[in-house]
This record gives C-alpha cells, sequence and structure tokens, in this order.
C-alpha cells in the first residue's frame, strides 16, 4: 500500500513516499477513526516499541485526513522542553492562535496567559483545558479538524495533562484527536477511556515483502541476517538493510545481539551521525537542543560555525528533514535526536545550550532554561533568571514546572540565604500546590543546612506546617510554626499570596483543632486584613469555622460566592468556597463546580484539591440519599489520599462512609472506623476527627437500640443543652442526642439540647437544619405541643431533600401517634418511613418501623400507592405541586397559608406512597379514575 504523505503543516505538498506494508487492518482503523471525527469527534491513541511504524501511521493518516478535507495540526514532544510549561500545547495550537479573540474573554484571558501572549492572574490548568477544547471545537466548526501528537511522553507534564482532557471532550465536535507513544509511556493518557491502538511487529511475510521492496538489491544471505536481527520491527529492517546495502556493508556491524532493539537503532543512526562533518554534527546537536527546529534560530545559533549550510549532508544521510516552505528541521526519528545528544561532550552540550540562550534573549523563559543548562558552576545571574522562569511558570498555571525551576535556581545560588530561600519556596509550592508532600521534608531539610536562619521564611513555615498537618497530625506545632511566622512579618499595603496561603492552613488546621484557642488568633489575623481579605477567607472563618454563631449575617455573601461558581475554574477557589458552603447545606449548588474539580484531578490535575471535592460531593450525596454515590466517592478519595499521603484528609473520608455503615447496620465496619479514628486522633488533640468518631458511634448504638450508649456517645460531640463552639460537626449530632436521651429517658437533656438548637436559629439556616431542629423541638416537647411542632418540621419547604432525616422525624412522628392511641393516623407516616428506609437499605431504621407498623396492627407487608383517598383540597393540592409550583404559590392560588399547604403534603405522600414531589405526577396518573375524579 503506497501512500502520498502532506507536509507537516498539513498541506497537500508531497515531499516524501513510504509504503505502509503489512499495515492493511491498521489503515482500515484510520480510516474509521477519520470518519468518526469528521462527524461527531474521535481520539486514537497509537502505542507500540521503538521503530515499530508509529510515526509512518501519523503521516498515513495525515494524508488521507487532507483528502478528506481535514486542516491537520501536527506537533511532536522534545526531550529538552519537557519541563517547559506548556510549550507542547503552544504548538498544537499555533495554527489556530490568530482565532483566540473568538473564545469568551475569560477563556481568552486563559489560554493567552498559559501560552505566554498576555499578562494575567495564573490561571488553573482546567481554565485552560477549557480555554483549548472551545478554540479547537470553534476552529472545527466550518471544516473537521486532525490535531496529531508524535513522542507524546516528551510533550510537557502541563501540556499533556490538558491534551488529554481535551481528548476525552471532543464527542459531538469535528475534532480527532490521534497520538502516538512508545508503549508503557503514555503517562496520563494511559487508562483514560480512549480508544487505542497497539502496533504490532510486522509478520514474517510483510516483513520480508518491506525488504526486498525497498532493498531489491541485497543478496539473500544479507537479507536473511536482516530478518533475524529485525524480528519485524520496521525501522529496523529498513537501517540493518541499509547498513548491508552499503559497499563496505558485507557484514552486520558488531554489537552485542542481546541489546534492546531501541538501543541497537540509536547505535545504528550514532555510527550515520559520526560520519558527518563537524559543522553538521553541531548543527544537529542545537536542533535537538533547542526543540522547535526553527532554522533561522539555528542559522543565527551556529553563525560562527558556519551556519546551516552543511545540512545537506544530513538529509543525505536520511537523518533529517528539512521543511523549507516552513523554515523548519525535522529529525526523521525521536532516537536520530537522541543519538546527536549521546554522541556531544558536556562540554559540547553546555556550549550548544549557551548558543541558543544568547539568540533567545526575547524568550526570557527559554533563555533561563538554556543558561541553567549551559552553566556549571554557582551563578547569581542565572539562578535569579530561574527563579524568575519559576514565577511566569506559576503564573502560566504550572506550579509543577515552578518547583524545578526553583530547585535548580537553589543549585546555582552562590549564598546560602538564596539558596535556602528558593528551597523553602518550592518546598511551599509543592506542599500548598501541586499536592505533592512526600518531598518536602527532604527540601526543607536542604534549605536548613544551606542556611538555617533563613528558613523562618512564612513558605517554609506554611511547607512545614502543610507536612506535619497531613501526615503527622500535629495539630499543635503547625499551628505554632504558622503563626510565629505571620506575627514576624511586616505590614504591608496588600496581603500576598503567601500570606493568604498561610492564613488558609490555619483554617484547616484550627477545624481539626476544634478548639477556641486555636481560633481565637486565626480570627485576629483575618480581622486585621480588614476588607483586604479573599472572600473564601471572610467565609470560612464564618460559615465553616462556627456557623451556629456565626453564619447567619454571611449567608447571603455565600450564596453570592457559590452562584460564582458556575463560571469559576480554578480548583482551590473552588473547593474554598464550597467548605464555606458544606456545613450551612449549600452543596447542590456547588455539585456542578466541584465535580469538574474531580474531573481536573483524575487528569493530572490539583491532588488536594480533587481529594476535597470528593469528600464535598460524598457528603452531598450522603444528606440527598445517594449512599451508594457516597460510598463510592469515598473510595476513590481514599484511594488519592492512601497514594499521596494525605492521613488528614482520609480521616473525614472515612467518617463518611462509617455513617453510612452504621445506618446500614453494619456495626463491626462502623466499630472499627470509630476505634481507629480515636486511637489516632486522641492522643494527638485532633478534636474534629474524636468527634466523628463519637457520631459514629451514636448513630451506630441507635440502630442497635441501644439508648444509653447511643446518648453518652452523642453527648460526647456536644454535651447536651450547648452547641460546641467552633465544632460545625455539632449541629449533625442533634438528633442523635434528643433521640437517644427521649429513649433512654433523659427527658430534661432531650428538651435542653432542643432548646440549643433553636436558640441557634437553625431553622433560618437551611431548610435540613430546620427540619433537625423543629423535628428535635417535636420529640422533646410536651404531647399537647407534639404533633403541630412534627407537622411544622414535615411541612418545611425542601425537607423531603433530605430522606435520611425526614424518614427519621417521620418515623418519630408516627411512634407518637401510635403511643398517643391514634393508631389509624399512625400508621402512614410509620408507612412512609419505612419505604425510605427500605429505599436508602437502612436496616436497622426500617426494622424499627416495622415494629411500629406491627403495634399498630398492620401487616408491614408494601401496599398500592393510592390505596387511601385523597379529599377534594388534597387532590388540588397534589396537582398543583406536580406542576411545579411552591408551597407559597399553591397557597395563593387556594387562600391558604403556606404552612397549611405543606401539612396537606404531609398527608398526601404517605397516601400515594410517594416521598417527594417529583412522585407526585406519575403517582396521580396511576390512581384509578374514580379516585382522581370523585
Amino acid at each position: 500500500m503506497r501512500s502520498t504523505l502532506p507536509a507537516r503543516d498539513g498541506t497537500a505538498q508531497e515531499h516524501a513516499e513510504v509504503e505502509l506494508i503489512g499495515r492493511s487492518g491498521e489503515a482500515a482503523l484510520l480510516d474509521d477513526f477519520l470518519a468518526g471525527s469528521a462527524t461527531g469527534g474521535a481520539a486514537l491513541l497509537v502505542s507500540g516499541e521503538a521503530g515499530v511504524g508509529k510515526t509512518a501511521l501519523l503521516d498515513l493518516a495525515a494524508a488521507r485526513a487532507a483528502v478528506r478535507g481535514f486542516r491537520v495540526l501536527r506537533a511532536a514532544g522534545v526531550e529538552f522542553e519537557s519541563d517547559m510549561s506548556y510549550t507542547g500545547l503552544r504548538r498544537v495550537l499555533a495554527a489556530l492562535l490568530a482565532g483566540l479573540d473568538r473564545l469568551s474573554p475569560p477563556q481568552e484571558q486563559a489560554l493567552g496567559v498559559a501560552l505566554g501572549l498576555t499578562e494575567g492572574q495564573p490561571p488553573s490548568q482546567l481554565a485552560v483545558a477549557n480555554a483549548a477544547l472551545s478554540l479547537l471545537r470553534d476552529s472545527a466548526a466550518d471544516k473537521p479538524l486532525l490535531v496529531i501528537v508524535d513522542d507524546l511522553p516528551w510533550i510537557d507534564a502541563v501540556s499533556a495533562t490538558v491534551l488529554a482532557f481535551v481528548a476525552r471532550r471532543l464527542a459531538g465536535s469535528r475534532v480527532g484527536f490521534l497520538a502516538a507513544f512508545r508503549l508503557g509511556e503514555g503517562g496520563c493518557f494511559e487508562g483514560a477511556g480512549l480508544g487505542e491502538l497497539e502496533l504490532k511487529r510486522l509478520d514474517d511475510d510483510a516483513a520480508a515483502c518491506l525488504v526486498t521492496t525497498r532493498f531489491p538489491a541485497l543478496s539473500l544471505r544479507a537479507r536473511q541476517v536482516v530478518l533475524d536481527q529485525a524480528e519485524g520491527n520496521p525501522l529496523a529492517l529498513l537501517e540493518l538493510s541499509r547498513v548491508l546495502s552499503q559497499p563496505e556493508g558485507a557484514v552486520v556491524p558488531p554489537g552485542p545481539a542481546v541489546l534492546p532493539l531501541s538501543q541497537r537503532l540509536e547505535g545504528m543512526f550514532a555510527a550515520r551521525v559520526g560520519q558527518l562533518p563537524d559543522n553538521t554534527r553541531k548543527v544537529l546537536l542545537l536542533a535537538a537542543l533547542e526543540g522547535t527546529g526553527d532554522i533561522g534560530l539555528l542559522e543565527a545559533a551556529s553563525a560562527a560555525e558556519g551556519g546551516v549550510s552543511s545540512l545537506p549532508h544530513a538529509e543525505r544521510a536520511e537523518l533529517v528533514h528539512v521543511d523549507t516552505s516552513r523554515s523548519r528541521l525535522e529529525f526523521r526519528h525521536a532516537l536520530v535526536r537522541s543519538a546527536v545528544v549521546q554522541m556531544a561532550s558536556p562540554d559540547q552540550q553546555r556550549s550548544a545550550h549557551a548558543a541558543l540562550a544568547e539568540q533567545l534573549h526575547d524568550q526570557p523563559y527559554r533563555r533561563a532554561v538554556h543558561l541553567a543548562e549551559a552553566t556549571d558552576d554557582k551563578d547569581e545571574y542565572v539562578a535569579g533568571l530561574l527563579e524568575r522562569a519559576a514565577v511566569e511558570m506559576q503564573r502560566r498555571g504550572d506550579p509543577v514546572g515552578a518547583v524545578s525551576a526553583l530547585c535548580r535556581a537553589a543549585q546555582l545560588s552562590p549564598h546560602g540565604g538564596d539558596e535556602s530561600r528558593r528551597l523553602a519556596q518550592a518546598a511551599y509550592l509543592r506542599a500548598d500546590v501541586t499536592g505533592d508532600l512526600r518531598g518536602v521534608p527532604d527540601l526543607l531539610n536542604d534549605a536548613r543546612r544551606a542556611d538555617a536562619a533563613s528558613t523562618q521564611s512564612l513558605a517554609s513555615a506554611v511547607a512545614l506546617s502543610s507536612h506535619r498537618l497531613h501526615i503527622d497530625g500535629d495539630i499543635e506545632s503547625a499551628h505554632r510554626t504558622v503563626i510565629a511566622a505571620i506575627d514576624a512579618l511586616p505590614d504591608r499595603d496588600a496581603p500576598d499570596q503567601t500570606l493568604i496561603e498561610a492564613l488558609y492552613y490555619l483554617v484547616a488546621i484550627s477545624s481539626f483543632g476544634a478548639r477556641d484557642e486555636l481560633w481565637r488568633p486565626v480570627h485576629a489575623a483575618i480581622d486585621r486584613l480588614g476588607p483586604r481579605a479573599p472572600e473564601f477567607l471572610a467565609l470560612l472563618a464564618t460559615t465553616y469555622a462556627d456557623p451556629v454563631r456565626l453564619a447567619l449575617p454571611m449567608l447571603g455573601r455565600l450564596d453570592t460566592a457559590v452562584a460564582r461558581l458556575t463560571s469559576d475554574t480554578d480548583p482551590g477557589h473552588i473547593v474554598r468556597v464550597a467548605i464555606a458552603a458544606g456545613h450551612v447545606d449549600r452543596l447542590p449548588a456547588c455539585r456542578a463546580a466541584l465535580s469538574r474539580v474531580v474531573e481536573h484531578g483524575r487528569t493530572g490535575g490539583a491532588i488536594t484539591a480533587a481529594i476535597q471535592a470528593l469528600l464535598l460531593l460524598s457528603n452531598d450525596a450522603f444528606t440527598a440519599g445517594e449512599w451508594d454515590r457516597a460510598s463510592q466517592l469515598c473510595g476513590e478519595g481514599l484511594e488519592l489520599c492512601e497514594s499521596h499521603g494525605y492521613r488528614l484528609l482520609s480521616w473525614p473520608i472515612m467518617h463518611q462512609r462509617a455513617m453510612i455503615a452504621a445506618a446500614r447496620g453494619d456495626n463491626d465496619e462502623a466499630r472499627a472506623v470509630a476505634d481507629h479514628l480515636d486511637t489516632w486522633a486522641t492522643p494527638r488533640r485532633v478534636g474534629l476527627v474524636t468527634a466523628y468518631a463519637s457520631g459514629i458511634r451514636a448513630l451506630a448504638a441507635l440502630g442497635r437500640g441501644q439508648a444509653d450508649e447511643a446518648f453518652q456517645h452523642a453527648n460526647a460531640v456536644s454535651p447536651a443543652g450547648t452547641l460546641a463552639s467552633h465544632l460545625p460537626y455539632a449541629m449533625w449530632a442533634i438528633l442523635d442526642l434528643v433521640d437517644a436521651a427521649t429513649l433512654a429517658g433523659r427527658h430534661r437533656e432531650a428538651a435542653a439540647h432542643a432548646a440549643a438548637a433553636e436558640r441557634a436559629r437553625l431553622r433560618e439556616i437551611s431548610p435540613r437544619l430546620a427540619l433537625i431542629a423543629i423535628g428535635s423541638s417535636a420529640i422533646a416537647a410536651p404531647d399537647d405541643r407534639k404533633r403541630d411542632l412534627f407537622e411544622e418540621a414535615l411541612a418545611v419547604p425542601g425537607a423531603d431533600r433530605h430522606p435520611f432525616e425526614f424518614a427519621r422525624i417521620t418515623l418519630y412522628h408516627g411512634e407518637y401517634l401510635r403511643r398517643s392511641k391514634a393508631v389509624e393516623e399512625a400508621r402512614e407516616p410509620l408507612a412512609a418511613a419505612r419505604r425510605i428506609f427500605q429505599r436508602l437499605r437502612a436496616e436497622p431504621w426500617e426494622r424499627r418501623a416495622a415494629r411500629e407498623i406491627r403495634a399498630a396492627g398492620r401487616s408491614t407487608g408494601t401496599q398500592p400507592a393510592g390505596r387511601a383517598a385523597l379529599t377534594e383540597q388534597q387532590r388540588e393540592i397534589a396537582h398543583l405541586a406536580a406542576t411545579g409550583l411552591t408551597n407559597k404559590q399553591i397557597a395563593e392560588r387556594l387562600f391558604l397559608s403556606p404552612r397549611t399547604v405543606g401539612t396537606h403534603l404531609y398527608q398526601i405522600f404517605p397516601k400515594l406512597g410517594v416521598t417527594s414531589r417529583a412522585e407526585l405526577r406519575d403517582a396521580l396518573a396511576k390512581l384509578p379514575s374514580d379516585a382522581r375524579d370523585n
């Protein structure tokens, strides 16, 4: 099969002919891939060993795509540039950047900053990825687009992350993404759920055909030597045949046949490079280290050696191709580039880097990297350039690259104080931004050895405290370290980013400690910032720190911040606002943004933020009654915690999963987790985690019917009659304490705790807290007030969106009615509660409801929906609610109070056998006609 290839810029210009012998199946798959790309978007990854023909297959795809009317974009990874952030993405998108202004302003800004085209705040990788995806989709609106990326492992990490994100979201576009990498080196692309094609070696017939076709004059003996040694690898077949076709090639060049094939091929290329004139080799070395193949730059860098006039020698040796239309040099294979570099001495490589740096004064980022490679001794000038390059990397959203640049800058620093400062900054970025805690102690130790006196910086303090907090749970030491570093700061007109991050860490430290004395200096430090404090810090210091006492005045500001998450692409900021929203039940409005953070983490983005987002989403799923989903999210979060060393973040996730186990009656798991949490947290005085352990035990004991034990554990979270300061978790235990105290005959304690919830005005914070506060008051109230309070609790708008609490209070209502001899009336709420418990698989609670139903004199078998007739007014309210009207809107139409409407709906639900408004329409449709119309 013969294919004419397009030029590498995707035009129809012919510059080479190759035969893809033995690849008919792969070619057919390419045709299917291109057809799918043109109509609905597609991605395909090509993998295989070195020399197996990946690039040739990409060439064929480019040729066929051009014939089909595609616009083709090509790029390849370059080993030396693999640490230079977003260079790969810029090469991929270079031909489309003129259309950047067609994007929305935020996306244009994010992509422009990342690619170094504009100034601005550092964009998150998620923002850059979304912008790149939009640019590709828009560019393919009139003409299908094929993106081809070769040598994928050498694409810089942030570009690879962005491209992996894009490749997974091409459905519905007219964009195809085709990339190639050596087997086992796909990085974030492997396991990404994309289409894959593994190129195998040619079979014996195809291998023989390739050699015979390309080298017909080769002797039979030499041909057999080639076939035996190449073992079906196309590049080896061609290179060995080329060697044996030369006049001096009577035998295969000496060398151990046991070497890996890639090394043997590289050795063959090295032999051909070694035969080139010195000037040619020097130009090839410049090209190998420069990466883009810019002929103009290579000409300038090699002017002293005669420029690029000697390149035809390398072309005749079939080592490179010079594309005169684009003024670009391309290596025939990545192994050629590798051979050129390996053959150069360290001094030659440093000289080449210096020559390149001299031509890059207009690109300080690249110049700094080349100068660093050209420098062998300490050099503050180069170290300073690298430090500024690190700032640029941060600005462009690449903290991992910034860490590498700072570490290299530290190596080049002549003075210990500068070395220490740069290492401390690298440690801070690694701990705080990249989510990689493992190297932090080594960086801090190196900083201390360089200059012990300079390691008291705020960056060093944050890095150290982050490590202590997440790895060791050392609350006290971490808190002292950061407070001392903040107190030592001079007053500034505006807080810098390191101070903001330090204050955020103090919030995290203090929340786990859950003690007033830890929070007092945090509040003082944030108060000193006044209006200069970022909004998320002000929210965390109130709605998250102590919602019982501080949330109400801040809810309007919080709702505004949550609404803005719709367009937010910064994973760290999204998570921080969502944390502030969590205890006051605003997480449903954060779901989409948090899901973006999780997806970003799955594709190589911010791990810390992804773990926190998984926890928040699992909390939301738990309160929404989606317990299986909550468990799945917990599992993913725990895997990330374990693989990245985030022990502290694992405790809230373990608590969440154990609460589901306790509610479902898995007492062994609940007990094991509670003991594990307690054993770790108690000696460290991590108050939040010890509260978690008590909460798990309280819920499990209630399920077992052990009221006294349940009361003791719930009381350990927050004593009866009080809601502990700076422990938001105390709100989670209100219902457990009141229920347990009542069952244990501790009516005074139950009433005191219910009164504390009312004093805290929890009903004004959210529907769920209103349900809990009013329901708790109903449980603890005198009998003459219980009915009204239960009905008020269950009529709270949106209360049914929290099925576990809703079912529990429905159960308590039914229990009260049965004990009050209103047996007939008790059966409906008891049955409704039981149905919800069955759906949740909350077996201990389902058994409790079943016992009550039997005590009320009714079988616990399931009864058909619509078994009880609705009154005329109830039918009308049910129909209006089914259309989506709120209680207030229904009340206005029927001249009733919203509370009366809520009471009727509370009675309607069990009659129809439903638990939410969403089920009303179907339930009404299933009623017999006489039940609907009478």
